[in-house]
């Protein structure tokens, strides 16, 4: 077997993906954690674009390559590990589920505004897009618990790390981003419960948030509201 090393941040959402993949398949790998405000030169000679998750892998015959981008990651572990499927079979549908990871990037780009927004109109214009993009999905959903039913996805893995985000901002107020959309808040839930999401950050994940939202100066920590 090849030795996996997943080169990580504590909060990165796009970490989270590949880390939740790695545990559903079963994968043992090891986790680096870096400063992304103090890259190491390490990282920076294997990372093309300064970016993680990064994903070493380092063969019997010590053979090394370093994959990069969550969703080539993912794909690869997909396509090399065994384990319990994380895209359909069915090559349409997998297309679809493709589209949907995408939209799940767009929604952490609308997020990304949303928790580094220092006033009120940016808040509102943010929260705006990113209610739409998620009753957007309310439409796409299936029965659940999982976005195409019964199995779990890589879609979940894209969007559980979304959802962890409104576990610190839901106790800072109300957003109302959720409101009516009864089948992504099941959906939501049966996130959360998972082992492979829980898993997939640690014990201060909130802690460290909280950290980020300071230092950005974000609106959401100084709403009357914030606990």
């Amino acid at each position: 077997m090849s030795r996996l090393t997943l080169i990580s941040h504590h909060l990165c959402p796009y970490v989270q993906r590949a880390a939740i993949a790695l545990l559903e398949k079963g994968v043992p790998f090891e986790r680096i954690n870096i400063d992304l405000a103090n890259k190491p030169g390490w990282f920076l000679k294997i990372s093309p674009l300064g970016k993680v998750p990064l994903l070493r892998i380092e063969g019997q015959d010590g053979s090394e390559a370093v994959l990069f981008e969550s969703s080539v990651i993912c794909e690869y572990l997909e396509e090399t590990q065994s384990g319990a499927a994380l895209h359909p079979a069915d090559p349409l549908t997998r297309a679809r589920h493709r589209g949907w990871m995408e939209f799940g990037s767009s929604v952490l780009s609308d997020l990304w505004g949303y928790e580094t927004a220092q006033d009120a109109e940016q808040l509102e214009t943010k929260r705006k897009a990113l209610t739409a993009k998620f009753t957007t999905l309310e439409g796409a959903l299936a029965d659940g618990p999982y976005f195409a039913g019964e199995e779990f996805s890589l879609v979940d893995a894209v969007f559980a790390p979304v959802f962890r985000y409104f576990d610190l901002f839901d106790t800072l107020g109300d957003s109302g981003i959720f409101d009516g959309l009864e089948r992504v808040k099941r959906w939501r839930k049966a996130l959360s419960e998972r082992a492979s999401v829980r898993n997939a950050v640690g014990e201060d994940y909130q802690q460290r948030l909280r950290e980020f939202l300071e230092k950005h100066n974000s609106i959401l920590i100084r709403l009357p509201t914030a606990a």
